[in-house]
């Protein structure tokens, strides 16, 4: 028997999370989908929900394609309006709510979104930029008590009402792994956010990743407290968990002494956080009696993990899973497995199972030996197929065999243990060496009194560029350049030691805990 044109050759698989949500909803419809402090949903309440918003959009005008943006911070209705764009084939565009008018206007005009849902307290700035936009329809959340809203000017709509009344759409259109699914926009710290396309295939993928490598289970309890509108808060775990059925505990916002709580009481079992939550969750006064003993999975990126850290909390029965990942790779590319994160600390791992990972020389782009840095490339179905209307970035972003080239520096070791460096274009060239700031950083991470550090270069006209450290420290501690300098001493070469010292009372990252290089740089007087 012939098996070359197998029974179902050609079908397409509908990979719509949305159809996931409705499949949850009919067969554990009382289970709590979603806990948040403005109201719980169960899983029939968030399709019923999504599925009326997803009529409400289709009356506007909403469908295949277009695009759909959502302001404000994480919350239910961010999780309904992107599951209501789903329903529709709309392109869910999740916006960081932490930018400025110009950076928000950017987002918006080149997504070329036609609907926007916005919480109360950004109303303002988005009337401040919208003539400039696409957008012709505003939708205003007023039923969620942690953000009430006031009157609606004319032209927006409260969503209450007509969400109430509309018949919950009866379809979920099916879509396949190349269909756009989200219009992720970068961070935007080294210069203006470009879209990420990120297809449903995409999304499937790094699911699948995550489900064969992490101790994910189907009903698990997650936390997600990391901003919703970046990568790693909002596909890392956070869907991945409700198209499993799982719960998802939604926070506003990082508050050490609530997470614990939040651990504790609700027996959570995974969630995706940076390294600065980390930091403040082990300052917390009672995390030694906690009971974390469902915590399985914690994925920790967006920033170097202090050895120190992984170590504490490992003293403390909870292992840090070190990963690395970019928005345009959906976001791992590479994780640390629990059990070698203590033999390999400071390794953010190895590939996922569907991605492959290489390290070229940035120069010819051949790979390049165990222990030698340079840039890291990336191939596999959870990679995006490019930047949104925009072909030369595309062009510049892969190369002809499909590598995407990420913009980092690091190296693998003889096991392929990759371990991350820098950013290529953060690197300081000083009396002709180069010095990676994230090295400098993490020989500082574990210095007495230090809550934060940033590295950068600084014009010099003696050495070209000189190592500015722009720090932070704890109340009672204070620190001069030279003990700086001795405590990096221990682990760096004298030519990459700060010869500058900045103090300042909050080293500044943006939403998603990176370093907001820009802003370090206007900081220390050089603007880049």
């Amino acid at each position: 028997m012939s098996t070359a044109n197998p029974p179902n050759s050609g079908a397409t698989v509908d990979i719509n999370p949305a159809r996931a949500i409705r499949a949850n909803s009919r067969y554990q419809p009382e289970r709590i989908a979603i806990r948040y402090a403005g109201g719980d949903l169960t899983f029939a309440a968030l399709e019923d929900r999504a599925a009326r918003l997803a009529t409400v959009l289709h009356g506007l005008g909403v469908g295949v394609g277009d695009r759909v943006a959502y302001l404000g911070l994480n919350s239910s209705s961010f999780l309904v309006t992107m599951l209501a764009g789903f329903h529709l084939g709309a392109v869910f565009v999740p916006v960081n709510f932490r930018l400025a008018g110009m950076e928000l206007e950017s987002v918006l005009r080149d997504s070329g979104a036609t609907a926007a849902v916005c919480e109360d307290g950004h109303r303002d700035i988005l009337d401040s930029v919208r003539t400039r936009t696409m957008l012709r329809h505003f939708l205003l959340v007023d039923d969620d008590p942690q953000v009430p809203a006031t009157a609606a000017a004319a032209d927006w709509l409260p969503w209450r009402a007509p969400i109430a009344v509309a018949a919950p759409m009866a379809t979920v259109l099916p879509r396949t792994f190349d269909d756009p699914a989200i219009l992720m926009f970068t961070s935007g710290t080294t210069g203006l956010p470009k879209g990420v396309t990120l297809t449903y295939g995409n999304i499937w993928w790094n699911g699948v990743n995550v489900d064969t490598r992490l101790d994910t289970r189907r009903g698990d309890v997650t936390h997600a407290v990391a901003p919703l509108f970046h990568i790693g808060g909002l596909n890392a775990l956070a869907l991945r968990t409700l198209i499993r059925g799982g719960t998802l505990i939604v926070r506003r916002a990082f508050e050490p002494a609530a997470m614990l709580r939040d651990l504790v009481e609700y027996q959570v079992n995974s969630m995706f956080a940076v390294p600065a939550m980390l930091a403040g969750l082990a300052r917390v006064p009672g995390l030694p009696e906690a009971d974390l003993s469902r915590l399985r999975s914690v994925v920790v990126a967006g920033a170097p993990v202090p050895p120190s850290l992984i170590e504490q909390f490992a003293a403390h029965g909870v292992v840090l899973q070190q990963a690395w990942g970019l928005t345009e790779t959906a976001p791992f590319a590479t994780h640390l497995p629990a059990e070698h994160t203590l033999a390999k600390l400071g390794s953010a791992g190895i590939a996922m199972p569907h991605t492959e990972v290489q390290v070229v020389d940035p120069v010819d782009n051949l790979p390049v030996g165990p222990g030698v840095s340079g840039e890291i490339v990336v191939r596999g179905p959870n990679v995006t197929p490019g930047y949104w209307n925009n072909p030369e970035a595309t062009a510049a972003a892969f190369d002809r065999d499909g590598w995407f080239h990420s913009g980092d520096i690091g190296y693998l070791d003889a096991d392929g243990y990759l371990y991350i460096v820098d950013r290529l274009k953060d690197m300081i060239i000083s009396g002709g060496e180069n010095i990676y700031p994230a090295e400098v950083e993490r020989a500082l991470a574990d210095m007495p009194g230090l809550v934060d550090v940033a590295v950068v270069g600084a014009a010099d006209e003696e050495w070209g560029e000189t190592v500015v450290a722009v720090a932070c420290f704890g109340e009672g501690t204070p620190a001069t350049l030279d003990d700086v300098r001795d405590h990096a001493a221990v682990t760096l070469a004298r030519y990459k030691l700060p010869r500058e010292l900045r103090i300042v009372a909050a080293v500044p990252r943006n939403a998603s805990g990176k370093l907001d290089k820009r802003a370090v740089h206007r900081l220390i007087g050089g603007g880049q």
